[in-house]
This record gives C-alpha cells, sequence and structure tokens, in this order.
C-alpha cells in the first residue's frame, strides 16, 4: 500500500480556512459565528490572529476544519439527494441549524 503525505495538503486547507474565517469576522461577525461553529472566545482569538501565528497555527499536523456533523442522512440532504435537490438543500440547512442551536444550548 502506498502510504501518502498530506502534510502540504492540510497546510494549505488549515491556512485557507483560517484566512476565509478572519475574513468572514471581520465582515459579519454574529453570522460567520454561526456559520463557522464556533464561540466568542474563539472567534476573537482568530479575528486578532497575526499573519505569522496564522501561518504557525496553520502548519499544524492536523486538519483544523471538521465536519459539524456525523449524519449520513444529513450529509446526503447537503449533497442535494432527494425528490428535489434544492429543497434537499434547504432542509439540511434547517436540521443543521437546529443542531448547532442544541449544541450551543449543551455546551458544545
Amino acid at each position: 500500500m502506498k502510504h501518502t503525505d498530506f502534510q502540504a495538503e492540510i497546510r494549505e486547507l488549515n491556512a485557507a480556512y483560517l484566512m476565509l474565517a478572519q475574513k468572514m469576522l471581520r465582515g459579519d461577525r454574529e453570522t460567520a459565528m454561526f456559520r463557522l461553529g464556533m464561540g466568542r472566545e474563539l472567534a476573537d482569538f482568530i479575528e486578532n490572529l497575526s499573519a505569522s501565528r496564522l501561518i504557525r497555527m496553520a502548519d499544524s499536523p492536523a486538519l483544523i476544519p471538521h465536519f459539524r456533523f456525523d449524519d449520513e442522512q444529513l450529509a446526503r440532504l447537503m449533497a442535494g439527494e432527494g425528490r428535489d435537490e434544492t429543497a434537499s438543500v434547504l432542509h439540511a440547512a434547517i436540521v443543521a441549524a437546529g443542531r448547532a442551536m442544541e449544541d450551543a444550548g449543551r455546551g458544545a
């Protein structure tokens, strides 16, 4: 079996994610926090990262962005599976928003 080192791709994805998160937070903080699934403290930290610290954080061997759900049905809806592709995507957004609110209520 061929072993592939994905560190360069992980670094690139981490950097892109962090830069996008900063841009979103600086544009519309409340919407960005909801879409990114982060609380105020983390939003403050990400928003105030210097370029050098952002790059240092992106260089982590761990993938920073993560799926906010582990539900196959939700993933299928988000991918547009179902009777009507548009309705499936909207249904997925509603379900995901409800789960985000549940998680926030539990302190997760």
